[in-house]
């Protein structure tokens, strides 16, 4: 009677607080990088599971499960669920500092119904090659406009290239043109209109601020916002612009040094980047002005691209009487990518994709204020 009593009762806690049994999710596996200074590995997807262990920054996991934006990872004797957001997926096999030898079990698709073996052209005006499929792996050169390329591999919205020199390497699929169809849907930044332009890209919040806290998930308004900006920095770099971060670390700077940063280095515009919250149930993204003068035109070009598909509709552009707006003396804007209010929001927001999306529609509003 008593066993049927606990039972009933944890039934009834559980219903009462809304959990839900996770989902089956679909079989995954592969390699990722962790990109936190320290990484709680849970007993259980959820923020408030028991610690089993930690990560270091830079060790490589076996990833082979993922719920609601939490990954399963193993790492030598450590295993458990870790934030999604903290990991960068990578290839090939751990290294020494994982304390194991676990090889990722998903190969590269490799086939040649999918393009491969095809030429492409590069869309941008300098474009970097990297040594893996992913902005963290490092640089062997760079290709420019109109330069031809052979696809060899296609890897996670990354292509394995083979240049008109022999040389290979990786680059990313957002400027590469495969025959008359391209690789993004969206184009890339012109570089007529990026091109010597120096941007301040500022990651909201940080260090002791973490912003708005994910309601569903948890999820912290601090790291998706220097995620995204990261995005938003290769997407303009690629581009042909000058990129300065008024952040690239978990640190807080003050708003005044944020909005003093472009005045001091004569930069040509500032955008921060930021997620939102509200009591109230609303989706999608807006953009902020102060001066109508010299704000407006670059909000409206930004959030028009925005609207054009990045997963969420765009609630236009508004006034906001902001500080790194209202004392910033060169063209500003400051984008609210979401509510994190909003469980669908959050969800979309935790994913890469979604980032990526929404960063390059930033520096393709960028390129087109340029252009006018």
């Amino acid at each position: 009677m008593k066993k049927l009593l606990g039972i009933a009762m944890l039934a009834l806690c559980i219903f009462s607080i809304g959990l839900q049994p996770p989902k089956a999710a679909a079989a995954v596996s592969y390699t990722a990088k962790v990109n936190a200074d320290s990484l709680n590995v849970r007993s259980e997807p959820a923020k408030n599971a028991v610690i089993t262990g930690s990560l270091k920054n830079g060790m490589v996991v076996s990833v082979t499960d993922e719920q609601h934006g939490w990954l399963k990872v193993k790492s030598g004797s450590t295993s458990g669920w870790v934030a999604g957001y903290y990991l960068q997926k990578t290839s090939g096999t751990p290294t020494a500092g994982t304390n194991g030898a676990i090889k990722a079990t998903q190969a590269v698709k490799t086939s040649t119904g999918n393009n491969l073996n095809a030429k492409a052209t590069v869309t941008a005006s300098s474009l970097r090659i990297r040594s893996g499929p992913g902005t963290s792996y490092s640089a062997l050169g760079s290709l420019k406009a109109q330069d031809t390329v052979t696809i060899l591999q296609r890897q996670n919205g990354w292509l394995k290239i083979r240049t008109a020199s022999g040389d290979t390497g990786w680059v990313s699929d957002q400027y590469i043109r495969s025959g008359a169809t391209a690789t993004n849907s969206a184009p890339p930044p012109s570089s007529g209109g990026l091109k010597g332009k120096l941007i301040v890209v500022d990651p909201g919040h940080g260090g002791s601020d973490p912003g708005m806290l994910g309601t569903t998930y948890g999820t912290l308004e601090k790291d998706l916002n220097l995620q995204t900006a990261f995005y938003v920095r290769d997407y303009l770099q690629a581009a042909g612009a000058r990129v300065e971060m008024t952040r690239t670390k978990d640190v807080k700077p003050s708003l005044a040094q944020r909005a003093q940063l472009g005045k001091t280095l004569g930069a040509d515009a500032f955008v921060s980047i930021h997620y939102n919250s509200s009591p109230k149930k609303i989706s999608g993204t807006l953009t902020f002005f102060y001066s109508e003068s010299t704000d407006l035109k670059l909000a409206r070009a930004i959030e028009a691209r925005l609207g054009q598909g990045v997963g969420l509709k765009s609630n236009g552009v508004s006034f906001g009487d902001y500080h790194i707006l209202r004392e910033n003396s060169i063209p500003s804007a400051l984008m609210e990518l979401g509510f994190l209010s909003t469980p669908s929001d959050e969800a979309l927001a935790r994913t890469a994709s979604y980032q990526r999306k929404a960063a390059q529609a930033i520096a393709n509003g960028l390129a087109d204020y340029f252009r006018r």
